[in-house]
Formats: structure tokens, C-alpha cells, sequence
């Protein structure tokens, strides 16, 4: 990578244990052996409770590049950015971090909790070699960003999770980094803050910035990044584009998973959307889907089920099938395609779109089926989603001709008192 600033990830290995290193004396007297004698096991082979938290991954990111990490809890996608922030150090392979680094990998990590929010912003600027002049052009900007100008001159212990990550994320990406290391941390900000936040690593990615993100909202990952590596037990199990990784990791594409049934009468070949424009919220999606059926027959105990997929929550959002729409599938042997249409009443985000069949008899999956993606853009509003509300002025009504008669003509008083 011949930049002057971003991100080397070669070959990495980490390992940590599980437990204490030495629970009993019978563990304890043959390491302390191994060490008198000098018969100790290499340095990188696992020995008992050992695990491999990342295991030989490699990557790069340059200038003007944004990776999303996606992947399970536990999958190592924290540990990545430990090693690329230097709070862990590998056992096998090489990272560098090349140029000035803004991280936000923890919740107040680098501050001090008894210093105020003020003090924490000039520690952490000479941290990141920015002279005193530097870090005051930027003070005002770093405060107004972070939302929190009434509390800057509280100690930071005092702050909550949500204070905590709107200075941290407002100090990492405003100190003039080269590259940005953000975290599932920026969860714990209101909708209000996530949306800036997203929105200021979008233009730092537009100033060549190298960026690397890991979340589990995988619609923001999907949007800002330009590429992104699925994790799973510590290994690469599927890279490149961000949409691309964000469909396998929804749709299981990339795990091992037991083929479909080979004894289904019905296979399903393709899910695509009719366009690939986005949909606006409260509009229809329309999808063909494309297969064939194996055997000549009714098949009244199969289904063939779509479901639609949050792909910030993993949540499944709605499940139909061809029966519960009445379209029913040909009794011939041969190719057919269906067309679904789906009122996408969501909020603006994108949602993955899995079909499989279903065996209505045993009530179990029958096989499973490709995937597709529906952007979802247009109404901003709150919540899980969209009742296309209405609203509007109602004028006033008349109640007299007269603007200086008073009020209590209207009820027959005939009295000032």
C-alpha cells in the first residue's frame, strides 16, 4: 500500500485463555519446569485453554477507504481494532497504523475521570502529538459536536455512557486524524447523536480519511463503507463490497451449513428486485422470484416463504409464503417465477429480503433460498413503522359576525357580572 497514511493488517494471529493460567499446583509445578528447563512449548502453539480470538487475518485500508467489521458477538471484531490501536500486540503476522490515529474503541477509554471534559480534550490532543494552538482552533468545534458545552467543565466521571461517547467520538474525529477507528460504542448514543456521528465519518471518508468501523447496525455499514470483511471465530469468512458481505451475513451464505433438502420437488433459483432503485418508505417493493419445480405434482405440503430482515437489528420484520398470498406453484415439471409485492411500511434503512421453502407437514424448513436487498429512503420518523400519518390545520370556526361582541353572548348572559 503505497500511501503515506492508513491501515496494514497481515496475516494476524492473537490468542488469549480461558480462566486462570494455573487453577491448581499440578498445573503450576510443570510450567515453572518448563521454564527452569527451558523446554517451554513455542511461543505460538496453543496449550490448554488457549483459543484463537483472530486468526491470520489480513487487510488493508487507504486513504478515502471505509471497511466495516461485521460478524456474531465473539467473532473478534473488537480485538482487530485492539491490535490496530495498539492495546493488544499480536502473535503472529504485522499491523501498522500509518499516520495520526482518532480511535473511540471503548467508553472513556484514554480519559482521565478525575479530570473535567475540557482537560480530557487537550490530554488527549497532546496524546495524538497536537500542539496546544492545535487543539484550541479545534476546541469549539470538538464542544458544539459533542452536544455537551453545560458539562465540558464537569469531571468525566461524572458523565453518563452517552456523554461519554459523544466527547470520545467528538475528540477522535475532529483532532485532524489520518485514520478513524470507531466502534460498537457509538450504540450508546440517542438516534439524534448516531445520525451525526455516521454523518461526520461519511465526510472524513470524503477527505481521505481511512476509516475502519465496527457495528452491528449493518444498514449504516452498508451505506458508508466502501468494502467490509465478515468475522466469524476469529477468521475471515467472506470480504468485499459492504452491500455484498452485509447480504451474506443475513442470508448465512457464508457459514457451512447442511445443504437443502435434496428431496424437495421444488427448488428456488433467484430473488431479484424488478428495480434497483431504493423504495420510498410506505411504497411497494416489487420482487421476482424464479425456480423450478422437480416433480410433476400439488405439493400441498410445501411452501415457498419469503421473509423480511432488519438488517441493523437481525430482527425478522415479516414472513409470508406463496399460499398465505393465493399463488399457488405450477403442477408441472419446469421453470416459473413469481412476483411479490411488499408495502415497505418500515423506517429508511435497509432490509434483506431470504427465501427458502417450508414443510407445512412437519412445520420445519425444507431448504433454503437466495437473498435480495430493498433500500428503503424518504420519511424521517421514529419507530418500528410507517402509518403514513396525515395532519392539517383546522381553521377556526366563526362564532360571530360581531369581532367586539364578547364571549358570553353566545351562552345568553345578559350581565357584566
Amino acid at each position: 500500500m503505497n500511501h503515506d497514511h492508513g491501515i496494514v493488517f497481515d496475516g494476524v494471529w492473537k490468542k488469549f485463555h480461558r480462566g486462570e493460567l494455573h487453577d491448581s499446583l499440578r498445573d503450576l509445578i510443570p510450567a515453572v519446569a518448563r521454564r527452569i528447563t527451558g523446554r517451554q512449548r513455542p511461543k505460538n502453539e496453543l496449550q490448554e485453554g488457549d483459543f484463537w480470538a483472530v486468526e491470520d487475518v489480513s487487510f488493508e485500508v487507504g486513504p478515502g477507504e471505509a471497511l466495516g467489521v461485521i460478524g456474531p458477538n465473539g467473532a473478534g471484531k473488537s480485538t482487530v481494532l485492539k491490535l490496530l490501536s495498539r492495546i493488544l500486540r499480536p502473535n503472529r503476522g504485522y499491523c501498522e497504523v500509518k499516520g495520526r490515529m482518532g480511535a473511540l474503541i471503548e467508553i472513556a477509554a484514554g480519559f482521565h475521570p478525575d479530570l473535567t471534559g475540557r482537560e480530557n480534550i487537550y490530554l488527549q490532543g497532546a496524546i495524538m502529538g497536537m500542539s496546544r494552538a492545535e487543539i484550541y482552533d479545534k476546541f469549539e468545534e470538538i464542544v458544539d459536536f459533542s452536544g455537551i458545552s453545560e458539562f465540558i467543565d464537569t469531571q468525566v466521571k461524572r458523565y453518563s455512557s452517552g456523554m461519554n461517547a459523544r466527547l470520545g467520538f467528538a475528540i477522535a474525529a475532529h483532532l485532524n486524524p489520518d485514520v478513524l477507528l470507531v466502534d460498537e460504542v457509538l450504540a450508546v448514543g440517542d438516534m439524534n447523536f448516531q445520525s451525526k456521528a455516521y454523518g461526520r465519518i461519511r465526510e472524513l471518508t470524503e477527505q481521505d480519511l481511512a476509516v475502519v468501523v465496527v457495528s452491528h447496525q449493518l444498514d449504516k455499514i452498508a451505506s458508508l463503507c466502501t468494502k467490509a470483511i465478515v468475522l466469524d471465530r476469529g477468521q475471515v469468512v467472506y470480504r468485499g463490497g459492504a452491500r455484498d458481505c452485509v447480504a451474506a451475513y443475513t442470508s448465512g451464505a457464508y457459514r457451512e451449513e447442511a445443504a437443502p433438502d435434496t428431496d424437495a420437488p421444488v427448488q428456488i433459483d433467484a430473488v431479484r428486485p424488478v428495480d434497483d432503485r431504493p423504495v420510498e418508505s410506505g411504497e411497494f417493493a416489487r420482487l421476482r422470484i424464479s425456480g423450478r419445480v422437480l416433480e410433476r405434482g400439488e405439493h400441498e405440503e410445501l411452501s415457498l416463504s419469503v421473509r423480511v430482515l432488519s438488517t441493523r437489528s437481525g430482527d425478522i420484520l415479516y414472513t409470508t409464503t406463496n399460499r398465505s398470498c393465493d399463488a399457488p406453484l405450477p403442477t408441472e415439471e419446469g421453470p416459473f417465477e413469481l412476483e411479490l409485492e411488499l408495502q415497505m411500511n418500515v423506517p429508511p434503512g435497509l432490509y434483506a429480503l431470504e427465501s427458502g421453502l417450508w414443510d407445512n407437514k412437519r412445520q420445519k424448513s425444507a431448504g433454503h433460498g437466495p437473498s435480495a436487498h430493498v433500500q428503503v429512503e424518504g420519511a424521517r420518523f421514529y419507530g418500528e413503522v410507517q402509518m403514513n400519518p396525515r395532519m392539517h390545520l383546522v381553521e377556526p370556526r366563526e362564532t360571530t359576525a360581531d369581532p367586539s361582541a364578547r364571549p358570553e353572548a353566545s351562552l345568553g348572559s345578559t350581565s357584566d357580572h
